[in-house]
Formats: C-alpha cells, sequence, structure tokens
C-alpha cells in the first residue's frame, strides 16, 4: 500500500530522485576527503581541466587525454571558479540524470498509454537506480547525454522531424555513437506512420525510380537534412575556434583507441598488449592489432544496419534498445558508463518482455549480468590494487564470459521485438476491428 501511494504521486518519485544524487554528491566530498580510494571520476578531472585550459584563453586539448567535443568543457565552465563551484559539473549531469526521467515518464504515459502509477514505476528503472546516480554524481557526462537522446525519442514520437533532426545533429556532435538511431529512425519515417493510414508498400512490378521516390519521403529529407546541417555546422564552429586538435581527439582518435583499464570487452587483453612500447614492431603482436581495427565492422553491421532494418517498423524505443546493447557488447572499449547508454531504453521494452514476464529468464539474465561483472571486477582489482598480472586468464576469460551472457540477453531482446506486430499491419488489424464494432 506504501508503494502503491509512493508510485502514486510524481513529486515523491521525483523528489527521491533529487535526494538519491544529492546524498551521493554529499558522499563523494566526504570520500574524496579522507580515503584513498576517491569517489569522482579520473574522467570529471579531464573535463574540469580542460575548461580551466579555456578560461585561460586556451584550448581544452591543452589538457592530455581530453577526447570530447569543446562544447562539454563550456558547459561546465563555472567548475574554474573558487569554492565549491568545482562540483557545478556533477550537479549539472545529476539534473541531466532527472530531466532524462520526465522525459522517460512524459513518453511512458503519452505514447505507451500507461497510467500515472505505472509510467512512475518503469521511470524509476532510471531515476532511482543507484548505478545511475553514482556515475553521474561521480562526474561522468552520461547524464546530459540522456537528455539527448531521450528528448530525440520523444520528438520522433511527436513526430516533430525538423527538431529531430536538429537533436540527432546535435547529439552525434556531443558523442559519436547515436549515429547509429539514425537508421532506425529514417525506416520509421515512412508516409504510413505519418499520415497514419494502412500500410502500403509499392508493388513489386513498380520501377526502381518509383520505389526510391516512395523511400524519399518529405519527412526523411528534412530529418536528413536537419541532422546533418546540424552537425556539420557544430562542427564548422569547433573547427575554426580549435582546428585540427578538434577533429583529431574529438573523432579520429576514436578510430585507434586503445584503453585496457576498467574494459569489460573481450578485446581487452590484446589492447593491452598492444599499449605497450615496441608493440608495433613486434611481429607477433601484428595479428591482433589487424583484429582490433576490424572489430568495427560486426559492432556496426549489426548496430546500425540490420537491427534497424528488421524491427524498426515494429517498436522504434526497444529497437533503439537493442541498437545501443549491441554497440556497447561488441564495442573494443566496454565500460561502466556505456551500460547508462542502454538502461534509458529499458523503462519502454520492459513491460511486454520476456525478460519481465518468464522470471526465470529475467532473473537469469540478471543474476549473470551482474556476475559477468562481479568476475571481471575481482580479477581487475587484483591487477590494479595488489599488483598481481591477471590479464590471462582472468580478465580474459571473465570478458568472453560478459560477452556471452551479453549476447544471450541481445538476443532475447531482439526476439521480443521481432515477435511484435509491424506499424502497418497493426494500423490494419485496428480499422477492421473498428468496423466491425461500428
Amino acid at each position: 500500500m506504501a508503494l502503491s501511494a509512493f508510485f502514486g504521486s510524481s513529486q515523491a518519485v521525483f523528489s527521491a530522485a533529487v535526494v538519491l544524487r544529492a546524498v551521493f554528491l554529499v558522499y563523494g566530498l566526504f570520500q574524496d576527503a579522507y580515503s584513498p580510494m576517491k569517489y569522482t571520476d579520473i574522467d570529471y578531472f579531464v573535463f574540469t581541466d580542460a575548461a580551466r585550459f579555456i578560461a585561460q584563453g586556451q584550448s581544452p586539448y591543452a589538457r592530455d587525454t581530453y577526447r570530447y567535443t569543446p562544447l562539454l568543457a563550456w558547459l561546465i565552465y563555472p567548475t574554474t571558479w573558487l569554492g565549491f563551484w568545482f562540483s557545478f559539473g556533477k550537479v549539472l549531469f545529476a539534473v541531466g540524470d532527472i530531466v532524462t526521467g520526465w522525459m522517460m515518464f512524459r513518453i511512458l504515459r503519452t505514447y505507451h498509454n500507461m497510467s500515472q502509477e505505472r509510467a512512475l514505476k518503469y521511470a524509476s528503472i532510471w531515476l532511482l537506480n543507484p548505478m545511475v546516480a553514482t556515475i553521474s554524481t561521480r562526474g561522468s557526462s552520461e547524464g546530459l547525454l540522456g537528455v539527448l537522446v531521450t528528448v530525440l525519442l520523444w520528438a520522433v514520437l511527436a513526430k516533430r522531424v525538423a527538431l529531430s533532426g536538429f537533436l540527432l545533429g546535435f547529439a552525434v556532435h556531443f558523442k559519436i555513437y547515436p549515429f547509429i538511431y539514425a537508421a532506425s529512425i529514417i525506416w520509421w519515417l515512412d508516409d504510413d506512420r505519418i499520415k497514419g493510414h494502412r500500410n502500403s508498400r509499392p508493388s513489386p512490378s513498380a520501377t526502381f525510380g518509383n520505389q526510391l521516390l516512395s523511400f524519399l519521403n518529405p519527412q526523411r529529407l528534412i530529418l536528413a537534412l536537419c541532422s546533418l546541417l546540424t552537425f556539420m555546422v557544430l562542427n564548422m564552429i569547433m573547427y575554426l575556434a580549435y582546428g585540427w586538435p578538434f577533429l583529431e581527439h574529438s573523432y579520429f582518435y576514436h578510430l585507434i583507441r586503445i584503453d585496457h583499464r576498467h574494459n569489460f570487452s573481450p578485446y581487452n587483453t590484446l589492447l593491452y598488449l598492444n599499449s605497450s612500447p615496441g608493440a608495433n614492431q613486434n611481429a607477433s603482436a601484428q595479428p591482433s592489432l589487424e583484429l582490433e581495427r576490424l572489430a568495427f565492422l560486426p559492432q556496426i553491421l549489426l548496430s546500425a544496419v540490420l537491427i534497424p532494418l528488421v524491427l524498426s517498423k515494429r517498436d522504434l524505443p526497444s529497437t533503439m534498445l537493442a541498437q545501443t546493447f549491441a554497440f556497447v557488447a561488441f564495442n573494443k572499449v566496454c565500460t561502466s558508463q556505456y551500460f547508462l547508454w542502454y538502461m534509458m531504453f529499458l523503462p519502454y521494452y520492459l513491460p511486454d518482455s520476456t525478460l519481465l514476464h518468464s522470471r526465470p529468464v529475467g532473473i537469469s539474465a540478471l543474476i549473470l549480468w551482474v556476475l559477468g561483472q562481479v568476475f571481471w571486477l575481482q580479477q581487475g582489482f587484483q591487477l590494479e590494487f595488489n599488483g598481481y598480472s591477471t590479464f590471462v586468464p582472468g580478465l580474459w576469460l571473465s570478458g568472453i564470459f560478459f560477452f556471452i551472457v551479453n549476447v544471450g540477453i541481445l538476443g532475447i531482446i531482439i526476439r521480443d521485438v521481432k515477435s511484435k506486430e509491424p506499424h502497418g499491419r497493426e494500423l490494419y488489424a485496428t480499422s477492421k476491428a473498428t468496423k466491425k464494432t461500428s
């Protein structure tokens, strides 16, 4: 009864979400001051150092390892002021979490036709999730990315195409990976979706030109134009301000990234071997280097091509979950912050999912997903704090185990979404039922 009353009040849920983040922020100050193991993420010091360079009239890329758009450093410019303002960025990221949760609530209410209580329960998967709150209050910028991606989803579902294009271009500039959503959104934006009538596919006898004209409807053209224009304008502004270092560190670096710390990916051991001095001159290391360079092929093929084509017309939010899950699982660098990228889509997928309605499957998947991280972190702790070399077989095997678990969960998600009725059939079935009733 108490839980029902709690989730029946949006004020109670959002107040609890704010308090949760405030507690973590205060606790973080205490741990940073008195514990050798710091609460604040190392990336936050990178962000704030870059902001300090900007305040001194220099480039944010004067700070080694700053690999982000200059916009991020500008957004946390107040951290360069004296006193408690150093935590401004953490507060901003935590506020981003709350705004993301609010937009989730709105989407669930408006486009999933949920009651307020049920919508708040599912939005709380994000709002009251300690992992989400911890990552943002430690100084990770994923909270801001959550706002961009969730507002993008809302704009697409609301059929605000020009706004969707702007948000997509802005999100890709801010963090590269949202480009994978372009294929799903474009495939979703057919004429039937906009006009709301029965699916009318081009006949097999239609010429290629007619089929192409049918595909290139005004909505898809507007989305492509607005997103490309936004992305190019932002990049041009940043390039004029900061030159080649902007392109090198914001984009090209990620193609050759070698990051073996806190990396759950099976590629972790190979990345470590290639990060050692002289690895490029070592002939035995060359095959692994080539393998890493090709790692993006299955990742992009699955997340940006196959999944959108097969699933997006059935359920766009769940398709975006499957895309993101695949992108993270197959990425050569996989850290805890990346899990937030797909967690923000869970509230839309879980209500009708096998993971929720088949308890043995759902509980097993959750336990295995957590155990995969526990095994890896135990080996990582032995390596980084106790000085034991656990790369092989410890970290390598735990990385493979976690990858297999993720592939299994991805398979469940894809099967669930694929079992849903395509948009055109659903509309037709609804219209037929309406006629019979009348």
